[in-house]
């Protein structure tokens, strides 16, 4: 029996190595070794370069623009997703499965395309442009813009960790508090919320980390307006444009560092409360 078993044995620890090895070396070629090629000419001409980069004025505009739009537009996304995934797990009404698809939209839809359909409602030949215009308000080329087209590609994010949780969690202890005598807020607060935490802050850390890192739909509706609506990854476009490399990894290492520390918190919550992110056999996004 042993010897018969050796000859299978090897050929498969081989494969094993083989895909092993084959996945590392993709990690490192198409993902290690980009993101130590920013910080490798961030840091070429020194520390001290490094930071005179970073505290160009356009540099710090853009870091304001881009904590601006996401502050804005990641709690608008919490608290749509807190809503779309309590309508999606606890109640069902017509056009359910239409609100699951319009959910999921902006994982199909190309970012520019979302900032197009931005420019062609409120742009100054938009649907809405003459009525902006003659009310004073400005949407494309200003922030509210960069708002809008933020949380679109952001929209899933939230609502795509709650809403296969909820559904595998069930109503009972949401109806057991009712029965009690818990109104509507405190049953959310006291018994929904608690079950939810982890998972949500998961998906708001993945929300965030993709508004601030968003380039296409912003592009299209900030008009690259230097100091007014340019965010972090469109001054790094203008920086790399003007031959400026050391400002422009310089501003990308932030956005590098951003990645990285999403992925560390995002292995600690798997990690730690895996179980209460998502149930084994629900999908995943």
């Amino acid at each position: 029996m042993k010897g018969s078993s050796r000859p299978v044995a090897w050929p498969r620890k081989l494969t094993h190595a083989l895909l092993i090895a084959i996945a590392v070396a993709f990690l490192v070629l198409f993902l290690l070794l980009p993101l130590a090629t920013v910080f490798y000419e961030a840091l070429l001409q020194g520390m001290r370069a490094y930071t005179r980069a970073l505290a160009q004025p356009e540099a710090l505009e853009s870091m304001q623009l881009t904590l601006l739009v996401a502050a804005i537009a990641v709690p608008l996304n919490l608290v749509f997703g807190v809503a779309a995934a309590w309508a999606m797990a606890r109640f069902a009404f017509p056009g359910k499965a239409l609100l699951g698809a319009f959910i999921d939209l902006p994982f199909s839809v190309s970012p520019v395309i979302s900032g197009l359909v931005y420019v062609l409602l409120f742009g100054a030949h938009g649907w809405f442009g003459a009525w902006l215009d003659r009310h004073d308000i400005e949407v494309i080329f200003a922030v509210p813009g960069l708002v809008l087209a933020t949380i679109f590609v952001t929209l899933p994010f939230v609502a795509r960790e709650l809403i296969p949780l909820m559904q595998a969690q069930g109503a009972e202890e949401e109806e057991a508090a009712r029965v009690l005598g818990a109104n509507g807020w405190q049953m959310f607060f006291r018994v929904t919320l608690p079950n939810i935490r982890w998972a949500l802050l998961y998906g708001v850390l993945l929300c965030n980390a993709r508004a601030m890192g968003e380039f296409g739909a912003v592009s299209v509706v900030s008009g690259h307006i230097l100091g007014l609506t340019t965010t972090m990854p469109l001054e790094v476009e203008v920086l790399y444009n003007e031959y400026d490399y050391v400002g422009a990894f310089a501003v990308a290492s932030l956005l590098a560092m951003l990645a990285l520390l999403t992925l560390g918190l995002k292995t600690l919550l798997e990690w730690r409360y895996g179980d209460q992110i998502a149930t084994p056999g629900t999908a995943r996004h």
